[in-house]
């Protein structure tokens, strides 16, 4: 490494809500753990893949449902805090943790080392209304979208929309409280779309979104870290080749690939906004208009952020250890044609694209070099302990997704 992290500061996976098997918070144990940092995690329980990462130096067990009292958690993460007894670095894997993070910085600050960014800024960009009316206002490409207020708001939209359309929970936390619809799904009828909205309430929670046809789209990802100033200090563009469930869910598989017009939408757009820390960027390029359209704008790390990393070694979550710790950022360019698979999904996401027929004419044909999700072959527990969690509620879940997305619906 060209490098060398401040292995006296320590980081802190923190997650909010009943998610076990999450590769990304792995990835993060395995990326600065490797680099002598001292790394602890929020798990469910003691038997989950992090916890078991030789990585780790202890699990913090609090299960969580992401719908507790703001204040609670606080106090959780504070109490946290004191038993490592050294700020650490914080590390949010969920839109809930990055919200109530930023929102609660006076309580943390000095507890712990974590960008700082403007207190409402996670909330509305985690919010799917907030962000298209931030793309609105600096002129950002996004589906066409509509925010029903009522019933009647939904009945005048389907009387006027183009079908199929897409459905998505309005605001981050409404997915743990009151969620309209299980995920991303696509809506393909005038009588499903109000079938479905008689269950919504009086205000409906939901944004109705433009379809963009698979035929005539490319998913495309963008992860990066940002500095105070709002400035890059680590951006990579890639390209997702699979997804589950299929087109609407988290990546299965995705490669690298050179992006300079991409990079420099996401790196203009962070800095009209000001935000700092990582972002985990979700775009759609419509073949029809040539354009970029912005789908999701995570305020926080991504599950797949291990498919990035430069050649000097550096991916988003090293970056912002090092900036927080005071080290400069070492540039490198990105590994152009590195893949990454997630071992327990990609499988029956590669047999449903096989019978959509979607292609990504941007993916290289052959990988440079491939990063698993979860097997490593220094770190093999995470890769056994998801293995034991996932065979049979992993297999029934997966069946329930696949009957959902033949039903019309694709939930992520």
């Amino acid at each position: 490494m060209p490098f060398e992290a401040d292995q006296d500061v320590p980081a802190l996976i923190v997650k909010f809500g009943d998610y076990p098997l999450h590769h990304g918070g792995v990835g993060a144990i395995r990326s600065l753990g490797r680099l002598g940092v001292p790394m602890y995690a929020v798990t469910e329980d003691r038997w989950t893949p992090a916890a078991a990462s030789r990585y780790l130096t202890r699990a913090f067990v609090w299960p969580t449902t992401g719908t507790e009292d703001p204040g609670r958690l606080i106090e959780g993460l504070i109490r946290i805090g004191r038993r490592i007894g050294r700020p650490a670095v914080l590390i949010p894997t969920d839109e809930e943790a990055a919200v109530l993070i930023a929102e609660h910085r006076r309580d943390l600050y000095g507890r712990f080392l974590f960008p700082s960014v403007e207190p409402g800024l996670p909330r509305r960009l985690a919010s799917k209304q907030g962000l298209h009316e931030l793309c609105v206002e600096h002129g950002i490409a996004s589906p066409e979208a509509a925010f029903p207020q009522s019933y009647d708001d939904v009945v005048a939209f389907a009387e006027k929309a183009r079908f199929p359309v897409v459905a998505k929970n309005r605001e981050a936390f409404v997915r743990r409280t009151r969620p309209a619809v299980g995920g991303t799904t696509r809506i393909a009828t005038r009588e499903g779309l109000l079938a479905l909205a008689r269950d919504w309430g009086e205000r409906p929670g939901v944004i109705l979104q433009e379809y963009l046809p698979r035929e005539d789209a490319e998913d495309w990802i963008v992860h990066a870290y940002f500095d105070a100033n709002s400035t890059p200090l680590a951006l990579f563009t890639g390209v997702k080749v699979r997804s589950w469930p299929p087109h609407a869910g988290m990546t299965a598989n995705a490669y690298v690939v050179d992006n300079p017009e991409l990079a420099d939408l996401a790196a203009h757009f962070v800095k009209q906004i000001g935000y700092s820390g990582i972002i985990d960027l979700d775009l759609r390029f419509d073949r029809r208009d040539g354009q970029y359209k912005l789908l999701d704008f995570n305020p926080r790390m991504g599950a797949q952020f291990r498919l990035f990393e430069s050649e000097s070694g550096v991916d988003v979550v090293r970056a912002m250890h090092l900036d927080l710790t005071g080290r400069a950022v070492p540039e490198g360019e990105q590994r152009a044609g590195h893949r990454y698979v997630v071992e327990n999904i990609d499988l029956p996401a590669l047999l449903a694209y096989r019978r959509s027929g979607y292609t990504t004419p941007h993916a290289p044909k052959r990988p440079s070099g491939t990063e698993l999700a979860w097997f490593a072959g220094d770190d093999p527990l995470p890769f056994l302990t998801m293995l034991g969690r996932f065979v049979r509620p992993g297999a029934k879940h997966l069946y329930q997704l696949w009957r959902t997305n033949h039903r019309g619906g694709s939930t992520s």
